[in-house]
């Protein structure tokens, strides 16, 4: 069984100084947590992949799953993720492994071990202690440095996208991770005021930087802009596409995959790989018989994405956003060996 091992990547370039963390009292909840377990199905003794392991919720529920003969191989960039995942080992039944790194990276260096899980999961949200942590930065609910990096070893941070970044830059970050409608008047509104150095002064931007009528109604003002710089800071995107196909690889046939996205960015690239898995047959609609060859390689665990029920929702207001999406591996691609 693998053991309770630790490995952390070098990372490139100065490393910035270590948040230290402050946890506000907000408990952390797993989203959607019975709906998963529902749709993976984990037995006895199998091998699940849990890609964010956060504040351990779904491993917690995963690891009594899969039981003293099964093993959970948990990975999560954030560096004070190694304790909390130290304190769960020690109390779950399931042999764990811990593997420090971004996703996209852990999958790879598993997949590279020859490493074939019956499940993968992601839940792409942001954990309640990284968000209730006010010294990172991630809330602009709390007054804090510019922070935002969920791996505090790296360099880049919210900060130098803010202050360092061309306002056509910033602008274009606004509007593809963050949909912000009124990107290039935040841009050029935070152009005017650098350097800034706190989440306070980058809220009081935001506001000025768009219409008096848009900062009412529809949630915060600094919601969008916020997000966008996360995304950018920690570069979710390009990891998402990056370990989806990394995961689908390494699973079996019957292996199941899935995923909890927060926003509509995430959803989307979710929604479209599994759906291009589960496709079969592209010839035209004239041929009077497929030439194509292709087959299905996914069935569709979800007909649609599940989100939370009312319940859920009102005991956990953060999961309201959130969906759910899975799928089960019935074939390997053509050319692929079984």
């Amino acid at each position: 069984m693998a053991a309770r091992a630790h490995s952390a990547p070098a990372i490139a370039g100065p490393r910035l100084g270590r948040a230290t963390l402050t946890y506000m009292p907000t408990e952390h909840e797993p989203v959607l947590a019975n709906e998963l377990i529902e749709l993976l199905v984990p037995q006895p003794g199998q091998t699940a992949i849990d890609c964010t392991f956060g504040g351990g919720g779904h491993a917690r529920r995963m690891a009594e799953a899969l039981g003293p003969s099964g093993t959970l191989i948990c990975i999560d960039r954030d560096p004070d993720a190694t304790a909390r995942f130290e304190a769960f080992a020690a109390e779950v039944p399931c042999a764990t492994r811990f593997v420090s790194t971004d996703f996209a990276a852990g999958l790879r260096a598993l997949g590279g071990e020859g490493m074939r899980p019956d499940m993968v999961y992601m839940d792409l949200g942001m954990s309640s202690m990284q968000i209730d942590a006010w010294q990172r930065g991630f809330s602009y609910y709390y007054d804090a440095p510019l922070d935002m990096r969920m791996d505090t070893r790296q360099q880049l941070s919210a900060a130098e996208i803010v202050n360092e970044w061309p306002e056509s830059r910033l602008a274009q970050a606004l509007r593809c991770f963050g949909e912000e409608r009124y990107a290039g008047g935040i841009a050029r509104e935070i152009g005017r005021r650098r350097p800034l150095s706190t989440t306070s002064e980058l809220v009081d931007a935001i506001k000025a930087g768009m219409p008096a009528s848009a900062r009412f109604g529809g949630g915060h003002p600094a919601k969008r802009t916020f997000q966008a710089i996360r995304i950018a800071v920690n570069g979710e995107l390009d990891s998402l596409e990056d370990a989806l196909p990394t995961a689908w690889g390494m699973l079996p046939r019957g292996g199941r995959l899935a995923a909890i996205s927060f926003h509509s960015l995430e959803d989307r690239r979710v929604k479209r790989f599994l759906a291009e898995r589960a496709k079969g047959c592209v010839c035209p609609p004239e041929l009077p018989v497929c030439v194509c060859g292709r087959e299905p390689e996914a069935e569709p665990l979800t007909r649609r994405a599940v989100a939370p029920g009312p319940d859920e929702v009102a005991a956990n207001p953060r999961s309201r956003s959130a969906h759910l999406r899975a799928a089960m591996k019935i074939a390997e691609p053509a050319g692929a060996e079984a």
